[in-house]
C-alpha cells in the first residue's frame, strides 16, 4: 500500500535523478570537443546524435543503481 511518504520520497528521488543527470549531460556536452546540440541539429551529425544517445543511457543506469542503492 503506498502512502503519502512513499509517494514523496519516489518524487524526490526522481527529481533528484533528474537533476543529477542533467548536470552529468552538461558535463559531457563540455568534454566533448564542438557543441552537441549544433551538430546534431543543424548537421544532422548521425554519429555525434549516437554518442550522446549513449552517454544518456549511460549515465541514466549510472545514476539509477545509485539512487536504487
Amino acid at each position: 500500500m503506498l502512502t503519502g511518504a512513499t509517494v514523496l520520497a519516489t518524487l524526490m528521488y526522481a527529481a533528484l535523478g533528474v537533476l543529477v543527470f542533467i548536470i552529468s549531460f552538461i558535463v559531457v556536452d563540455k568534454l566533448t570537443p564542438g557543441e552537441l546540440w549544433k551538430e546534431i541539429i543543424e548537421k544532422q551529425n548521425q554519429a555525434v546524435a549516437l554518442l550522446a544517445g549513449a552517454a544518456a543511457l549511460g549515465l541514466s543506469i549510472i545514476i539509477a543503481a545509485a539512487i536504487h542503492g
